[in-house]
């Protein structure tokens, strides 16, 4: 789905049916991400594999001076550090390639023991890896024994191509599982106890709450301070030009009067309109998320590429109010302060959790402290959300946000 603001017109392809749009683009990402998980999985068996070659001496040596005090704590520390380096070079691997989130604040004693525990289950996944390297080649060796070649036994080809087929099958799910067992060692050997996760939710739980109140106080000002300056201000200058007119005793001065009157009025009806819009548009509770997003489009005086693919699942209401004050708040930031030429906008559902990215080409150098971004910040971190921007010196400025929409 795209749309174009700054021209007036932004076309959707929601009308064609986005459920199909998701089914088409589901394949694709499902495919991507298996692919990235067998890469991880074979980055992780190579780790592995080094692991275990350092791990092994370097066990005989601590087992050696493990009833002497001094020296296993002499041996323990560059362990630690090894430790702590393959942690955060594994962290990352599984974040880049399985998409699993890593733990912050482990100790380095938990990081050396992560980094003992998952050579067996790194080399667990190379095998499973090797086992579908071989599914692969028979079941080549059953298409081409069956299609391309001329062959004496042509069952024992269909054979050898169906139990290559059937290892594929088993193995994508081992792929699947292996993935699955990481993460769970992650969270076991690096991850809070429970006391601590309670403790860190409560934490978070009473910062969010707070960061709500503070955010809900400032939306109130602003729209004070909207009222104030802009249709207040309307309305005074339409009781003055009215009272002009009514005192006048020319009648064409008078209504000349009643016309700037006239058009003081619609400027006002305007502005209240725009203030309304901007509490909350009425277009997101009658039409939905994608449509209030091309409304932002279209009154964007840049143009705007908007891409939008919710599986078919349209978001609950709090999650797609969020991510329409975040997008028309970034719009409104970057048409003021960024010099950018056009923007790009992209919301997309990846399982329960929907992601939005808003780009632009403009100058970069956005300040993630500042009020208008902290406020989204504080929007997102109420639903349990992901908020992130991105913008160097030269730019672009990309905003990210995820928001669980289950």
């Amino acid at each position: 789905m795209t749309g174009t603001g700054g021209t007036g017109s932004a076309g959707s392809a929601e009308g064609s049916g986005p459920a199909g749009a998701g089914r088409e683009a589901s394949p694709r990402r499902l495919a991507l991400r298996g692919a990235r998980a067998v890469a991880g999985l074979a980055a992780g068996a190579l780790t592995a594999l080094v692991g275990l070659l350092v791990a092994v001496p370097a066990g005989l040596v601590l087992l050696a001076v493990l009833a002497l005090p001094q020296a296993r704590r002499t041996v323990l520390r560059p362990l630690s550090a090894v430790g702590a380096l393959s942690a955060r070079a594994e962290l990352r691997r599984l974040e880049r390639l399985c998409g699993i989130r890593p733990p912050a604040g482990y100790l380095p004693a938990d990081a050396l023991r992560y980094a003992v525990y998952r050579i067996p289950l790194g080399l667990l996944g190379g095998m499973v890896l090797g086992l579908m390297v071989t599914g692969l080649f028979w079941f080549l060796v059953g298409v081409l024994g069956w299609f391309v070649i001329s062959v004496d036994y042509p069952l024992e080809v269909l054979g050898t191509g169906l139990l290559g087929a059937f290892l594929l099958v088993l193995t994508a799910q081992g792929v699947h599982g292996t993935v699955l067992l990481e993460e769970r060692l992650v969270r076991r050997v690096l991850g809070p106890g429970p006391h601590e996760a309670l403790r860190r939710r409560i934490d978070q739980l009473a910062t969010s709450r707070s960061e709500v109140v503070d955010a809900v106080d400032e939306e109130r000002r602003r729209i004070e301070r909207d009222l104030h300056d802009g249709v207040q201000q309307r309305l005074v200058a339409l009781g003055i030009l009215l009272g002009r007119a009514r005192r006048s005793t020319d009648p064409e001065r008078a209504g000349q009067l009643l016309r700037q009157a006239q058009e003081e009025s619609r400027r006002a009806l305007a502005e209240l309109r725009e203030v309304a819009w901007r509490v909350h548009p009425a277009v997101l509770d009658e039409a939905g998320l994608s449509v209030a997003l091309e409304s932002v489009a279209e009154r964007s005086p840049l143009p705007v590429d908007l891409g939008y693919d919710d599986g078919g699942r349209p978001p609950e209401r709090r999650a797609g109010t969020v991510l329409y004050f975040v997008v028309s708040e970034a719009v409104t930031n970057i048409v003021k302060h960024t010099g950018a030429t056009r923007i790009g906008i992209v919301v997309h559902r990846d399982g329960d959790t929907l992601r939005l990215t808003v780009e632009d080409d403009g100058a970069g150098g956005a300040d993630p402290a500042g009020g208008g971004l902290t406020g989204l910040a504080r929007r997102v971190a109420a639903l349990d959300g992901r908020f992130g921007v991105h913008s160097p010196p030269g730019g672009p400025t990309t905003i990210t946000a995820e928001v669980p929409c289950a």
